[in-house]
């Protein structure tokens, strides 16, 4: 049992007839249809936590005699309307792929969404309403006692946590872009990618807007099951918000004020946008940090163009080896591919990811995500199915192909430093900045100036949830590159092609006029004709330099080193391209913007203009350290 990811390859890729045919690619009415036909469906099921709130599932559930196990989704989301002629939140797909295939399918509201009683805060606390839903599933006299989690964002980020608790029933977890369930994992402090380098994030502002609303109708408690479902059909009970320009809207400043400013509701931001990195309530709640037990065996599912691979991979590697047990730890798996938050199964012969083309993305996930559900709840024997695919299965751009590892980086991926040098002018694509193997001999620093009332703006990026204000993915980074406030080093061509795997760590040595300032990183990769996709991007606040649990500010004129949180990325630099990078102080609104002053970012309003500049000397080797695969 302890190389099962192998097994499931060679069923997805070598067995005939499996997985069955997919039924479910049917219009959304056949799926209703053979849901009626086939399963028992019981709707807004009021399953009662401990403190006595009740949370809202459907169950369906294949008709036969035998207990079945059960695959179980958490959302916030609403999943009750039968209405929905494009069937667009996709339960019945889902539904049904569990039911032809023998399981029964559980989704559930978290605690004050939709029809469950009961106030909503962010991931859902209290932690113990996962358990007491485990315990209420494996109690079913239909129910064989075993339940896989599964599920994308927000259906994925509770199941790390609530895997803490270690309830019995509890036998595996598939997760997919779980990223905002990822707390503190080792250096990383994201606290559910609130921040980035001590940075906020600013997905949430947006996604929050429509989702931490405290009000909706309620329902006498006395109400049937029936009657419930009856009204659940034709009742959405989300409220109707105004629509929102997230481009502009992400400018209002205080950063405090900014729900209340496109008259949003009150909710968790006004809280968590006050605290600082290691704020002891980031440890409440449903965030999985690295002090938390965890014994279950897991398969994750990353993207490179996501907004959290790097924690998110910090998380399989965390897991790999200080899971509980050895059945635990040799049983962490992982898929990373080319594609945006959750866009795995919409890879397509020809897969875009912005305005780069990565090839044949495509995969059959769900013969993999059932393949592995089909071991550890139904118990399926694994021996026949060994030694055909390894730990880490992840497609390297570029190349355009997947490929495989026993471990994340590959034991291949060896570093190769290169460092920042210039003449003093790296500023803008025409500049001399320079990526070279050699140090350089003698300091001459490159100088920008950083005005948070015109920042750089976010282009492309490994970026979700933040509505209209970006676009993400590869996008042509030139047109940015003509800013004066950017400074592009870039490589030599490369004559044999590279391959870049695994985390890329960057160290600047940096200077400033001011007492706080951020520092931003952009890694493209450059094509012979100048096309410039972006692969990933860093941010770090000056003042965590030395640590989340302190702020430690910047004298005017002093050098600091500061190490930026790894990059990562799996790509080929073809004969011909080159590695760039990009140095700046702002990437909005991925990020929010510093303003400089050394003030709680949250209530600050009042923007003060830094003249930054980034060293490279011997003395002050500004690197890059790329992991670099010779195949």
């Amino acid at each position: 049992m302890k190389r099962l990811l192998p097994a499931l390859a060679l069923a997805a890729l070598t067995l005939p007839g499996w997985p069955p045919a997919l039924e479910s690619q049917q219009a959304g009415e056949d799926v209703v249809a053979l849901l009626e036909a086939n399963a028992h469906i019981t709707q807004k099921v009021m399953v009662p936590m401990r403190d006595g709130t009740r949370m809202a599932a459907d169950v369906y559930r294949p008709r036969t005699d035998e207990p079945v196990p059960i695959i179980f989704s958490r959302t916030p989301y609403n999943f009750a309307s039968w209405r929905d002629g494009e069937f667009s939140s996709g339960t019945y797909r889902r539904a049904w792929e569990a039911v032809r295939r023998g399981y029964a399918y559980v989704v559930m509201n978290e605690r004050g969404r939709y029809y469950s009683e009961g106030n909503w805060d962010i991931l859902g606390p209290p932690l113990t309403d996962a358990y007491d839903a485990f315990q209420w599933m494996a109690d079913q006299p239909w129910s064989n006692g075993k339940v896989g989690t599964l599920g994308c964002s927000s259906t994925a980020e509770w199941q790390m946590a609530a895997a803490s608790l270690d309830h019995e029933a509890h036998a595996t977890l598939v997760a997919q872009g779980f990223g905002a369930g990822v707390g503190r994992i080792g250096d990383w402090y994201e606290q559910g990618n609130w921040y980035r380098g001590g940075a906020e994030q600013m997905l949430f502002f947006a996604w929050l807007y429509g989702v931490q609303t405290n009000v909706r109708p309620m329902f006498p408690p006395n109400l049937t099951q029936e009657q419930l479902a009856r009204v659940s059909r034709y009742f959405d009970l989300a409220p109707e918000m105004p629509r929102v320009d997230w481009s502009e809207a992400l400018w209002h400043l205080p950063l405090v004020d900014i729900l209340e400013n496109v008259q949003g509701n009150a909710g968790p931001f006004e809280d968590m946008i006050k605290r600082k990195p290691n704020d002891p309530k980031w440890y409440q709640g449903g965030l999985y940090h690295d002090d938390m037990a965890f014994d279950k065996p897991a398969l994750w599912f990353m993207s490179w163009y996501d907004v959290s691979t790097g924690p998110n991979l910090a998380m399989f590697n965390h897991l790999a080896e200080k899971a509980e047990s050895e059945e635990a730890r040799a049983n962490q798996y992982a898929v990373i591919a080319p594609t945006l938050h959750c866009a795995y199964t919409r890879a397509t012969e020809n897969t875009v990811v912005g305005e780069r083309s990565v090839g044949d993305a495509r995969w059959d996930y769900d013969a993999l995500v059932y393949g592995w559900f089909d071991i550890w709840l139904k118990g399926q024997d694994a021996e026949q199915l060994l030694d055909t695919l390894p730990r880490v299965r992840y497609y390297t751009m570029g190349a355009n192909e997947w490929r495989s590892a026993e471990s994340w980086p590959p034991a291949a991926a060896q570093p190769v430093t290169y460092y920042l040098d210039s003449g003093g002018n790296a500023n803008t694509l025409h500049g001399d900045g320079v990526l070279t193997t050699t140090p350089p001999e003698r300091d001459r620093p490159d100088r920008f100036t950083y005005d948070p009332m015109d920042p750089v703006m976010s282009y492309g990026g490994n970026v979700c949830c933040t509505g209209n204000a970006v676009r993400g993915g590869a996008l042509d980074q030139r047109e940015m590159e003509e800013r004066d406030d950017i400074l592009v080093y870039t490589s030599e061509p490369f004559e044999d092609g590279v391959e870049v795997t695994g985390a890329i760590d960057i160290t600047l040595f940096v200077s400033s006029d001011v007492r706080d300032t951020d520092f931003t990183v952009k890694l493209i990769d450059v094509a012979p004709d100048g096309t410039a996709f972006n692969l990933d991007e860093t941010i770090q606040r000056a003042r965590y330099r030395e640590g989340y649990d302190r702020e430690v500010f910047m004298e005017p004129g002093e050098v600091y080193e500061i190490a930026l949180g790894p990059l990562s990325t799996s790509n080929f630099f073809a004969p011909g391209h080159r590695i760039r990078i990009e140095v700046s102080s702002s990437n909005f609104p991925r990020f929010t913007r510093n303003l400089n002053t050394g003030a709680p970012v949250w209530s600050d309003t009042e923007p003060v203009v830094a003249n930054n500049a980034i060293h490279h000397s011997a003395e002050y080797p500004s690197v890059v350290r790329l992991p670099v695969v010779r195949r």
